[in-house]
Protein backbone atom coordinates (compact mmCIF):
# COMPACT_ATOMS: atom_id res chain seq x y z
CA UNK A 1 0.00 0.00 0.00
CA UNK A 2 2.90 2.31 0.91
CA UNK A 3 4.26 1.81 -2.52
CA UNK A 4 1.18 2.36 -3.90
CA UNK A 5 1.07 5.72 -2.74
CA UNK A 6 4.43 6.71 -3.53
CA UNK A 7 3.25 5.80 -7.33
CA UNK A 8 0.33 8.05 -6.70
CA UNK A 9 2.46 11.06 -5.61
CA UNK A 10 4.99 10.43 -8.52
CA UNK A 11 2.33 10.51 -11.05
CA UNK A 12 0.42 13.82 -9.95
CA UNK A 13 4.15 15.32 -9.81
CA UNK A 14 4.39 14.04 -13.29
CA UNK A 15 1.35 16.19 -14.28
CA UNK A 16 2.07 19.19 -12.28
CA UNK A 17 5.31 19.56 -14.09
CA UNK A 18 3.48 19.40 -17.26
CA UNK A 19 0.25 21.09 -16.53
CA UNK A 20 -1.87 23.40 -18.73
CA UNK A 21 -1.14 27.69 -18.71
CA UNK A 22 -4.64 27.51 -17.57
CA UNK A 23 -4.14 26.11 -14.30
CA UNK A 24 -5.16 27.87 -11.24
CA UNK A 25 -1.84 26.93 -9.23
CA UNK A 26 1.28 25.42 -9.10
CA UNK A 27 1.60 22.46 -6.99
CA UNK A 28 2.98 23.05 -3.60
CA UNK A 29 7.63 21.39 -3.76
CA UNK A 30 6.65 18.36 -1.65
CA UNK A 31 3.38 17.12 -3.43
CA UNK A 32 1.75 14.97 -1.72
CA UNK A 33 -1.54 12.95 -3.09
CA UNK A 34 -5.12 12.02 -0.92
CA UNK A 35 -5.66 8.71 -2.65
CA UNK A 36 -7.86 7.35 -0.12
CA UNK A 37 -10.12 7.98 2.55
CA UNK A 38 -7.63 8.70 5.93
CA UNK A 39 -4.97 9.20 3.37
CA UNK A 40 -3.44 5.84 3.67
CA UNK A 41 -4.48 2.59 5.31
CA UNK A 42 -4.18 4.14 9.03
CA UNK A 43 -7.28 6.17 7.87
CA UNK A 44 -5.80 9.39 10.27
CA UNK A 45 -6.62 12.41 9.11
CA UNK A 46 -3.67 13.96 9.41
CA UNK A 47 -1.53 15.88 6.22
CA UNK A 48 1.76 17.20 6.06
CA UNK A 49 0.71 19.77 3.77
CA UNK A 50 1.79 23.76 4.73
CA UNK A 51 0.88 27.07 3.39
CA UNK A 52 -2.71 25.81 3.47
CA UNK A 53 -5.45 29.52 3.21
CA UNK A 54 -7.91 30.55 5.73
CA UNK A 55 -8.52 33.47 4.54
CA UNK A 56 -11.04 32.44 1.82
CA UNK A 57 -13.99 34.59 0.31
CA UNK A 58 -16.53 32.47 -1.68
CA UNK A 59 -17.74 35.46 -3.68
CA UNK A 60 -20.91 36.50 -5.13
CA UNK A 61 -23.10 34.72 -8.23
CA UNK A 62 -23.25 36.12 -11.46
CA UNK A 63 -26.78 38.01 -11.90
CA UNK A 64 -29.29 36.10 -12.46
CA UNK A 65 -27.49 32.43 -12.52
CA UNK A 66 -26.55 30.37 -9.39
CA UNK A 67 -23.19 30.21 -10.80
CA UNK A 68 -20.25 31.79 -9.07
CA UNK A 69 -18.10 34.95 -10.02
CA UNK A 70 -14.93 33.80 -9.25
CA UNK A 71 -13.20 37.30 -9.85
CA UNK A 72 -14.95 37.80 -6.62
CA UNK A 73 -13.50 35.32 -4.76
CA UNK A 74 -10.14 35.29 -2.73
CA UNK A 75 -8.24 31.81 -2.65
CA UNK A 76 -10.79 30.38 -4.28
CA UNK A 77 -8.62 28.01 -7.02
CA UNK A 78 -11.88 26.29 -9.25
CA UNK A 79 -15.20 25.38 -8.47
CA UNK A 80 -16.96 22.16 -9.76
CA UNK A 81 -20.80 21.58 -10.03
CA UNK A 82 -21.83 18.53 -8.40
CA UNK A 83 -25.45 16.83 -8.03
CA UNK A 84 -27.67 17.80 -5.15
CA UNK A 85 -26.80 15.67 -2.57
CA UNK A 86 -22.67 14.33 -2.24
CA UNK A 87 -21.68 12.33 0.74
CA UNK A 88 -18.81 11.60 -0.44
CA UNK A 89 -15.17 13.09 0.54
CA UNK A 90 -12.66 14.26 -2.03
CA UNK A 91 -9.90 11.66 -2.71
CA UNK A 92 -6.67 12.41 -5.00
CA UNK A 93 -4.15 11.01 -6.66
CA UNK A 94 -2.11 11.40 -10.42
CA UNK A 95 -3.36 14.78 -11.25
CA UNK A 96 -7.36 14.38 -10.32
CA UNK A 97 -10.19 14.36 -7.85
CA UNK A 98 -12.75 12.23 -7.47
CA UNK A 99 -15.87 12.63 -5.79
CA UNK A 100 -19.30 10.75 -5.29
CA UNK A 101 -22.61 12.48 -5.80
CA UNK A 102 -26.10 12.13 -7.63
CA UNK A 103 -27.48 12.71 -11.07
CA UNK A 104 -29.40 16.02 -10.40
CA UNK A 105 -27.27 17.86 -12.42
CA UNK A 106 -26.75 15.62 -15.06
CA UNK A 107 -23.50 16.43 -17.43
CA UNK A 108 -24.79 13.78 -20.22
CA UNK A 109 -27.91 14.20 -21.60
CA UNK A 110 -27.77 10.05 -22.19
CA UNK A 111 -28.01 9.67 -18.37
CA UNK A 112 -31.04 11.51 -16.91
CA UNK A 113 -32.21 10.85 -13.82
CA UNK A 114 -31.95 9.32 -10.48
CA UNK A 115 -28.00 7.52 -10.48
CA UNK A 116 -25.31 7.16 -8.43
CA UNK A 117 -22.24 8.89 -9.97
CA UNK A 118 -18.75 9.21 -9.18
CA UNK A 119 -17.34 11.94 -10.91
CA UNK A 120 -13.31 13.03 -12.13
CA UNK A 121 -12.08 16.71 -12.03
CA UNK A 122 -8.54 17.73 -13.30
CA UNK A 123 -6.84 18.84 -9.97
CA UNK A 124 -5.77 21.87 -11.40
CA UNK A 125 -8.26 23.32 -13.13
CA UNK A 126 -11.03 21.76 -11.88
CA UNK A 127 -12.01 20.65 -15.61
CA UNK A 128 -14.60 17.94 -15.52
CA UNK A 129 -13.34 14.54 -17.31
CA UNK A 130 -15.27 11.75 -17.26
CA UNK A 131 -18.06 10.22 -15.03
CA UNK A 132 -18.90 6.75 -13.76
CA UNK A 133 -23.17 6.10 -13.59
CA UNK A 134 -24.54 3.38 -11.52
CA UNK A 135 -28.70 2.87 -12.17
CA UNK A 136 -31.09 2.71 -9.15
CA UNK A 137 -31.51 -0.97 -7.86
CA UNK A 138 -35.10 -2.11 -8.64
CA UNK A 139 -35.72 -3.34 -5.17
CA UNK A 140 -36.84 -0.10 -4.25
CA UNK A 141 -35.46 2.48 -1.69
CA UNK A 142 -35.09 0.61 1.09
CA UNK A 143 -31.81 -0.87 -0.94
CA UNK A 144 -31.08 2.13 -2.79
CA UNK A 145 -32.73 5.35 -1.32
CA UNK A 146 -33.58 7.98 -3.77
CA UNK A 147 -31.46 11.09 -4.61
CA UNK A 148 -28.52 9.93 -2.13
CA UNK A 149 -26.43 8.91 -5.05
CA UNK A 150 -23.12 7.59 -4.86
CA UNK A 151 -21.79 7.51 -1.02
CA UNK A 152 -18.35 6.65 -1.28
CA UNK A 153 -15.16 7.64 -3.15
CA UNK A 154 -13.14 5.44 -5.05
CA UNK A 155 -9.69 4.45 -3.64
CA UNK A 156 -6.69 4.91 -6.07
CA UNK A 157 -4.04 2.68 -6.47
CA UNK A 158 -1.95 3.44 -9.56
CA UNK A 159 -4.09 3.65 -12.27
CA UNK A 160 -6.93 1.93 -10.99
CA UNK A 161 -9.77 2.88 -8.70
CA UNK A 162 -11.87 0.73 -6.11
CA UNK A 163 -15.30 1.79 -5.61
CA UNK A 164 -18.60 0.73 -3.39
CA UNK A 165 -21.73 1.25 -5.49
CA UNK A 166 -25.48 2.48 -4.71
CA UNK A 167 -26.05 -0.68 -6.24
CA UNK A 168 -23.94 -2.55 -3.34
CA UNK A 169 -21.06 -3.93 -6.01
CA UNK A 170 -17.78 -3.26 -5.67
CA UNK A 171 -16.34 -1.87 -9.01
CA UNK A 172 -12.87 -1.66 -10.33
CA UNK A 173 -12.38 1.21 -12.76
CA UNK A 174 -9.61 2.68 -15.13
CA UNK A 175 -8.79 6.00 -14.04
CA UNK A 176 -7.97 7.02 -17.76
CA UNK A 177 -11.15 6.68 -18.61
CA UNK A 178 -12.23 5.79 -22.19
CA UNK A 179 -8.91 7.44 -23.26
CA UNK A 180 -7.03 4.50 -23.91
CA UNK A 181 -9.49 2.67 -24.90
CA UNK A 182 -12.27 0.02 -23.29
CA UNK A 183 -10.25 -2.25 -20.99
CA UNK A 184 -11.37 -5.39 -19.05
CA UNK A 185 -15.19 -4.96 -18.80
CA UNK A 186 -16.91 -4.39 -21.72
CA UNK A 187 -20.39 -4.34 -20.88
CA UNK A 188 -20.27 -0.17 -20.35
CA UNK A 189 -23.40 0.05 -22.44
CA UNK A 190 -25.60 -2.89 -20.77
CA UNK A 191 -24.63 -1.61 -17.07
CA UNK A 192 -25.85 1.53 -17.26
CA UNK A 193 -28.91 1.04 -18.89
CA UNK A 194 -32.20 1.55 -17.21
CA UNK A 195 -36.19 1.31 -18.31
CA UNK A 196 -37.81 4.15 -20.19
CA UNK A 197 -41.41 5.49 -19.04
CA UNK A 198 -42.56 1.71 -21.49
CA UNK A 199 -40.38 -0.14 -19.27
CA UNK A 200 -38.43 -1.07 -21.76
CA UNK A 201 -34.40 -1.46 -21.50
CA UNK A 202 -32.33 1.72 -23.23
CA UNK A 203 -28.85 0.97 -23.36
CA UNK A 204 -27.23 4.78 -23.47
CA UNK A 205 -24.39 5.41 -26.20
CA UNK A 206 -20.65 5.10 -24.54
CA UNK A 207 -18.93 8.32 -24.84
CA UNK A 208 -15.38 9.66 -24.23
CA UNK A 209 -17.01 11.00 -21.09
CA UNK A 210 -18.13 7.76 -19.14
CA UNK A 211 -15.75 5.14 -17.27
CA UNK A 212 -14.09 2.27 -18.56
CA UNK A 213 -15.22 -0.62 -16.30
CA UNK A 214 -12.43 -3.08 -15.32
CA UNK A 215 -14.28 -5.50 -13.54
CA UNK A 216 -17.43 -5.71 -11.10
CA UNK A 217 -18.33 -7.58 -7.87
CA UNK A 218 -22.07 -7.92 -7.20
CA UNK A 219 -22.44 -8.90 -3.36
CA UNK A 220 -26.55 -8.70 -3.71
CA UNK A 221 -26.32 -11.64 -6.59
CA UNK A 222 -22.90 -13.62 -5.14
CA UNK A 223 -23.60 -13.17 -1.19
CA UNK A 224 -27.20 -12.82 -0.58
CA UNK A 225 -26.79 -9.58 1.07
CA UNK A 226 -29.58 -6.90 1.54
CA UNK A 227 -28.50 -3.46 1.74
CA UNK A 228 -30.42 -0.74 3.90
CA UNK A 229 -30.81 2.34 2.18
CA UNK A 230 -27.48 2.53 0.28
CA UNK A 231 -24.23 0.76 0.38
CA UNK A 232 -21.48 2.56 0.88
CA UNK A 233 -17.98 2.51 2.46
CA UNK A 234 -13.68 3.30 1.60
CA UNK A 235 -12.48 -0.33 0.10
CA UNK A 236 -9.62 -1.14 1.78
CA UNK A 237 -6.51 -2.44 -0.90
CA UNK A 238 -3.57 -3.84 0.61
CA UNK A 239 -1.20 -6.49 -0.89
CA UNK A 240 -3.28 -7.08 -3.43
CA UNK A 241 -6.91 -7.42 -2.32
CA UNK A 242 -9.26 -5.27 -1.74
CA UNK A 243 -11.41 -4.98 1.73
CA UNK A 244 -14.65 -4.33 1.86
CA UNK A 245 -17.84 -3.82 4.34
CA UNK A 246 -20.59 -5.34 2.26
CA UNK A 247 -23.31 -2.91 3.56
CA UNK A 248 -25.84 -6.03 4.47
CA UNK A 249 -28.55 -4.69 6.95
CA UNK A 250 -32.25 -4.68 8.40
CA UNK A 251 -35.28 -3.85 6.51
CA UNK A 252 -37.69 -1.14 5.91
CA UNK A 253 -39.17 -2.77 9.47
CA UNK A 254 -36.08 -2.09 11.08
CA UNK A 255 -36.86 -4.83 13.01
CA UNK A 256 -36.25 -7.86 10.29
CA UNK A 257 -33.06 -9.00 9.33
CA UNK A 258 -33.49 -10.35 5.73
CA UNK A 259 -29.67 -11.62 5.33
CA UNK A 260 -29.04 -13.05 8.68
CA UNK A 261 -26.58 -15.52 6.91
CA UNK A 262 -25.07 -13.22 4.14
CA UNK A 263 -21.56 -11.66 5.14
CA UNK A 264 -20.89 -8.30 6.57
CA UNK A 265 -17.20 -8.50 5.10
CA UNK A 266 -15.75 -9.55 2.84
CA UNK A 267 -12.42 -9.71 0.22
CA UNK A 268 -11.55 -9.72 -3.34
CA UNK A 269 -8.64 -9.91 -5.45
CA UNK A 270 -7.57 -6.75 -6.45
CA UNK A 271 -6.51 -7.30 -10.52
CA UNK A 272 -9.78 -9.36 -11.32
CA UNK A 273 -12.23 -9.15 -8.42
CA UNK A 274 -12.68 -12.61 -7.64
CA UNK A 275 -13.91 -13.55 -4.02
CA UNK A 276 -11.01 -14.22 -1.92
CA UNK A 277 -12.75 -14.82 1.63
CA UNK A 278 -15.21 -13.79 4.18
CA UNK A 279 -15.52 -12.84 7.94
CA UNK A 280 -15.52 -15.65 9.71
CA UNK A 281 -19.11 -17.05 10.70
CA UNK A 282 -18.44 -17.10 14.20
CA UNK A 283 -18.56 -13.32 14.74
CA UNK A 284 -22.34 -13.18 13.95
CA UNK A 285 -22.42 -9.61 12.48
CA UNK A 286 -25.12 -9.86 10.48
CA UNK A 287 -27.47 -11.97 12.68
CA UNK A 288 -27.17 -8.83 15.43
CA UNK A 289 -27.04 -6.24 12.79
CA UNK A 290 -28.51 -3.09 14.15
CA UNK A 291 -29.22 -0.84 11.20
CA UNK A 292 -26.09 -1.14 8.55
CA UNK A 293 -22.54 -1.97 7.80
CA UNK A 294 -21.04 1.33 6.66
CA UNK A 295 -17.86 1.56 8.41
CA UNK A 296 -14.58 1.73 5.85
CA UNK A 297 -11.78 -1.19 7.14
CA UNK A 298 -8.48 -0.08 8.09
CA UNK A 299 -4.94 -2.00 8.81
CA UNK A 300 -2.92 -2.40 11.91
CA UNK A 301 0.49 -4.09 12.36
CA UNK A 302 0.71 -5.73 15.57
CA UNK A 303 4.07 -6.83 16.26
CA UNK A 304 5.27 -6.54 13.07
CA UNK A 305 2.22 -8.63 11.20
CA UNK A 306 -0.93 -6.97 9.66
CA UNK A 307 -4.39 -7.09 11.16
CA UNK A 308 -7.71 -6.13 9.49
CA UNK A 309 -9.82 -3.89 11.16
CA UNK A 310 -13.67 -3.47 11.41
CA UNK A 311 -16.39 -1.79 13.18
CA UNK A 312 -19.84 -3.73 12.56
CA UNK A 313 -22.98 -3.21 12.63
CA UNK A 314 -23.22 -4.86 15.65
CA UNK A 315 -21.40 -2.59 17.89
CA UNK A 316 -18.16 -4.12 17.86
CA UNK A 317 -14.88 -3.65 16.57
CA UNK A 318 -13.10 -7.25 15.31
CA UNK A 319 -9.31 -7.45 14.63
CA UNK A 320 -9.04 -10.26 11.47
CA UNK A 321 -6.59 -11.69 9.77
CA UNK A 322 -5.17 -10.99 6.36
CA UNK A 323 -6.21 -12.99 3.13
CA UNK A 324 -2.77 -15.13 3.63
CA UNK A 325 -4.23 -15.73 7.02
CA UNK A 326 -7.77 -17.04 5.91
CA UNK A 327 -9.16 -20.74 6.72
CA UNK A 328 -10.81 -22.16 3.91
CA UNK A 329 -14.30 -23.55 5.52
CA UNK A 330 -15.54 -25.52 1.88
CA UNK A 331 -14.72 -25.28 -1.79
CA UNK A 332 -16.90 -21.82 -1.73
CA UNK A 333 -16.06 -20.44 1.21
CA UNK A 334 -12.81 -19.25 2.78
CA UNK A 335 -13.12 -16.95 6.30
CA UNK A 336 -11.17 -14.69 7.75
CA UNK A 337 -9.70 -15.28 11.67
CA UNK A 338 -11.13 -13.40 14.19
CA UNK A 339 -8.15 -12.31 16.53
CA UNK A 340 -10.11 -10.61 18.96
CA UNK A 341 -12.89 -8.42 19.23
CA UNK A 342 -13.85 -5.39 21.25
CA UNK A 343 -17.73 -4.39 22.10
CA UNK A 344 -18.04 -0.36 21.63
CA UNK A 345 -20.85 -0.48 22.67
CA UNK A 346 -21.91 -1.16 26.34
CA UNK A 347 -24.08 -3.03 28.11
CA UNK A 348 -26.16 -0.61 29.64
CA UNK A 349 -27.03 0.84 26.51
CA UNK A 350 -28.12 -2.59 24.98
CA UNK A 351 -30.58 -3.16 27.77
CA UNK A 352 -31.95 -0.73 30.85
CA UNK A 353 -31.54 -1.13 34.62
CA UNK A 354 -34.33 -3.95 34.70
CA UNK A 355 -32.48 -6.31 32.11
CA UNK A 356 -35.11 -5.00 29.65
CA UNK A 357 -33.51 -4.46 25.82
CA UNK A 358 -33.57 -0.88 24.81
CA UNK A 359 -34.96 0.19 22.27
CA UNK A 360 -33.24 0.97 18.99
CA UNK A 361 -32.63 5.07 17.31
CA UNK A 362 -33.55 6.13 21.05
CA UNK A 363 -31.92 8.85 22.87
CA UNK A 364 -30.51 6.30 25.18
CA UNK A 365 -30.64 3.10 22.84
CA UNK A 366 -27.29 0.85 21.89
CA UNK A 367 -25.44 2.37 18.43
CA UNK A 368 -23.61 0.62 15.84
CA UNK A 369 -20.35 1.69 14.22
CA UNK A 370 -20.13 4.17 11.53
CA UNK A 371 -17.31 5.90 12.44
CA UNK A 372 -13.79 4.49 10.93
CA UNK A 373 -11.23 2.71 13.63
CA UNK A 374 -8.21 4.91 13.15
CA UNK A 375 -4.34 3.60 13.77
CA UNK A 376 -2.12 5.66 15.55
CA UNK A 377 1.12 4.68 17.85
CA UNK A 378 -0.30 0.97 17.57
CA UNK A 379 -3.59 2.01 19.18
CA UNK A 380 -7.21 1.72 18.01
CA UNK A 381 -9.88 5.01 18.36
CA UNK A 382 -13.32 4.48 17.37
CA UNK A 383 -16.46 5.41 18.40
CA UNK A 384 -20.07 4.37 17.88
CA UNK A 385 -23.01 5.75 16.27
CA UNK A 386 -26.26 5.71 14.10
CA UNK A 387 -27.35 6.97 10.59
CA UNK A 388 -28.33 10.81 11.50
CA UNK A 389 -31.53 10.40 10.69
CA UNK A 390 -31.73 8.92 14.29
CA UNK A 391 -31.06 11.86 16.23
CA UNK A 392 -28.91 12.59 18.99
CA UNK A 393 -28.50 10.06 21.52
CA UNK A 394 -25.27 8.39 24.11
CA UNK A 395 -22.21 7.79 22.84
CA UNK A 396 -18.73 6.47 23.68
CA UNK A 397 -15.44 6.59 22.10
CA UNK A 398 -13.09 4.01 22.71
CA UNK A 399 -9.28 3.85 22.62
CA UNK A 400 -8.06 -0.53 21.93
CA UNK A 401 -5.03 -2.06 22.10
CA UNK A 402 -4.89 -4.51 19.33
CA UNK A 403 -2.30 -6.66 21.12
CA UNK A 404 -4.00 -8.90 22.98
CA UNK A 405 -6.89 -11.94 21.93
CA UNK A 406 -10.05 -13.11 22.64
CA UNK A 407 -12.45 -10.79 23.89
CA UNK A 408 -11.26 -7.26 25.03
CA UNK A 409 -14.32 -5.91 26.44
CA UNK A 410 -13.45 -5.26 29.63
CA UNK A 411 -9.57 -4.25 28.28
CA UNK A 412 -9.88 -0.81 26.73
CA UNK A 413 -7.02 1.56 27.31
CA UNK A 414 -9.36 4.40 27.97
CA UNK A 415 -13.39 5.32 27.29
CA UNK A 416 -14.70 8.74 26.63
CA UNK A 417 -18.38 8.65 27.13
CA UNK A 418 -19.22 12.68 27.36
CA UNK A 419 -19.28 12.15 23.74
CA UNK A 420 -22.68 11.54 21.98
CA UNK A 421 -23.20 9.58 18.37
CA UNK A 422 -21.06 9.96 15.75
CA UNK A 423 -20.52 8.94 12.53
CA UNK A 424 -17.28 11.00 12.48
CA UNK A 425 -13.91 9.41 12.55
CA UNK A 426 -10.94 10.40 14.67
CA UNK A 427 -7.84 12.17 14.16
CA UNK A 428 -4.41 11.81 16.17
CA UNK A 429 -1.31 13.60 16.30
CA UNK A 430 1.05 15.15 18.96
CA UNK A 431 -0.63 13.12 21.79
CA UNK A 432 -4.21 14.20 21.18
CA UNK A 433 -7.38 12.99 19.18
CA UNK A 434 -9.70 14.91 17.80
CA UNK A 435 -13.22 13.83 17.69
CA UNK A 436 -16.74 15.50 16.82
CA UNK A 437 -20.19 14.00 17.59
CA UNK A 438 -23.41 14.60 15.86
CA UNK A 439 -24.67 16.77 18.36
CA UNK A 440 -21.95 19.69 16.71
CA UNK A 441 -18.96 19.63 19.09
CA UNK A 442 -15.55 18.99 18.64
CA UNK A 443 -13.70 17.55 21.32
CA UNK A 444 -9.67 17.63 22.32
CA UNK A 445 -8.65 14.31 24.06
CA UNK A 446 -5.14 13.43 25.32
CA UNK A 447 -4.38 9.98 23.43
CA UNK A 448 -3.08 7.64 25.85
CA UNK A 449 -5.59 8.85 28.90
CA UNK A 450 -9.27 9.85 27.40
CA UNK A 451 -8.81 12.81 29.29
CA UNK A 452 -11.09 15.64 27.65
CA UNK A 453 -8.36 19.02 26.85
CA UNK A 454 -11.19 21.34 25.50
CA UNK A 455 -14.73 21.20 23.95
CA UNK A 456 -15.69 23.09 21.31
CA UNK A 457 -19.62 23.88 20.31
CA UNK A 458 -20.37 24.37 16.36
CA UNK A 459 -24.06 24.44 17.31
CA UNK A 460 -24.89 22.37 14.07
CA UNK A 461 -25.15 19.00 13.24
CA UNK A 462 -21.69 16.92 12.56
CA UNK A 463 -21.71 14.22 9.48
CA UNK A 464 -17.80 15.27 8.45
CA UNK A 465 -14.38 14.37 9.93
CA UNK A 466 -11.72 16.56 11.26
CA UNK A 467 -8.98 17.29 8.81
CA UNK A 468 -5.58 18.36 10.45
CA UNK A 469 -3.07 20.71 8.49
CA UNK A 470 -0.80 22.37 8.16
CA UNK A 471 -1.29 23.25 12.33
CA UNK A 472 -4.82 23.95 12.54
CA UNK A 473 -7.81 21.67 12.58
CA UNK A 474 -10.95 21.88 9.05
CA UNK A 475 -13.98 20.71 9.97
CA UNK A 476 -17.79 21.29 8.74
CA UNK A 477 -21.14 21.05 9.86
CA UNK A 478 -24.60 20.42 8.38
CA UNK A 479 -25.39 24.27 8.39
CA UNK A 480 -22.87 24.49 5.60
CA UNK A 481 -20.38 26.27 8.32
CA UNK A 482 -16.35 25.54 8.16
CA UNK A 483 -14.51 26.13 11.35
CA UNK A 484 -11.05 26.49 11.35
CA UNK A 485 -9.35 25.77 14.82
CA UNK A 486 -5.56 25.81 15.72
CA UNK A 487 -4.04 22.53 16.35
CA UNK A 488 -2.67 21.71 20.52
CA UNK A 489 -3.89 21.95 23.91
CA UNK A 490 -5.24 25.64 23.67
CA UNK A 491 -8.91 26.31 22.17
CA UNK A 492 -8.25 28.85 19.15
CA UNK A 493 -11.27 29.61 16.75
CA UNK A 494 -9.40 31.19 14.19
CA UNK A 495 -11.81 31.39 11.16
CA UNK A 496 -15.71 30.74 10.11
CA UNK A 497 -16.86 30.77 6.85
CA UNK A 498 -20.63 30.09 5.84
CA UNK A 499 -21.22 28.11 2.60
CA UNK A 500 -24.59 28.23 0.39
CA UNK A 501 -25.00 24.28 1.03
CA UNK A 502 -24.65 21.73 3.72
CA UNK A 503 -21.42 20.34 4.39
CA UNK A 504 -21.33 16.42 4.85
CA UNK A 505 -17.91 15.32 3.41
CA UNK A 506 -14.84 15.84 4.90
CA UNK A 507 -12.35 18.40 3.60
CA UNK A 508 -8.60 16.96 2.68
CA UNK A 509 -5.12 18.42 1.39
CA UNK A 510 -3.23 17.94 -0.66
CA UNK A 511 -0.76 19.16 -3.62
CA UNK A 512 -1.05 22.69 -1.03
CA UNK A 513 -4.11 22.61 -1.53
CA UNK A 514 -7.57 22.31 -0.03
CA UNK A 515 -9.96 20.36 -0.93
CA UNK A 516 -14.36 20.43 -0.37
CA UNK A 517 -17.67 18.98 -1.22
CA UNK A 518 -20.28 20.57 -0.23
CA UNK A 519 -23.94 19.03 -1.02
CA UNK A 520 -23.76 20.97 -4.66
CA UNK A 521 -20.59 22.28 -5.26
CA UNK A 522 -16.81 20.82 -5.34
CA UNK A 523 -14.15 23.47 -4.11
CA UNK A 524 -10.95 23.63 -4.35
CA UNK A 525 -8.72 26.27 -2.21
CA UNK A 526 -5.17 27.46 -2.69
CA UNK A 527 -3.12 30.34 -1.49
CA UNK A 528 -2.58 32.68 -4.14
CA UNK A 529 -4.88 30.84 -6.53
CA UNK A 530 -5.72 32.61 -9.72
CA UNK A 531 -8.75 31.08 -10.39
CA UNK A 532 -9.98 29.19 -13.38
CA UNK A 533 -13.67 29.50 -15.31
CA UNK A 534 -14.77 26.23 -15.95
Amino acid sequence: MKTNLKINALLGGVLAASFLAGSAYVPSANAEDWPTWGKNETRNMVSDEKGLPIDIELGTKKAGTDEVDLSTTKNVAWIAKLGSQSYGTPNIAGGFVYVGTNNESPRNKGHIGDRGVVMAFDEYTGAFKWQMISPKLGAGKVSDWEYLGMCSTPTVVGTKGYVVTNRCEVVCIDLNGMSDGNQGFQDEAKYTATADKDGKIVEPEIGATDADILWVYDMRKELGVFPHNIASNYPLVYEGNVYVATSNGVDWSHTNIPAPTAPSFLCLSADKGEYVAEMAAEAQVSENIMHCNWSSPTVAMVNGKAQIIFAAGDGWVYGMGTAADKVKVDDEISELPILWKYNACPKEYRVDENGEKRKYAEYDGPSELISTPVIHDGLIYVSIGQDPEHGEGVGMMSCIDPTGTGDLTDKPVWTFRDIERTISTPAVKDGLVYMSDYTGRLFCLEAKTGKQVWKYDTKGHIWSSPLLADGKIFLGNEEGELFILAEGRELKVLKEIEFPAALKGSLVAANGALFLATDTHLYCFKEGAKPVEN
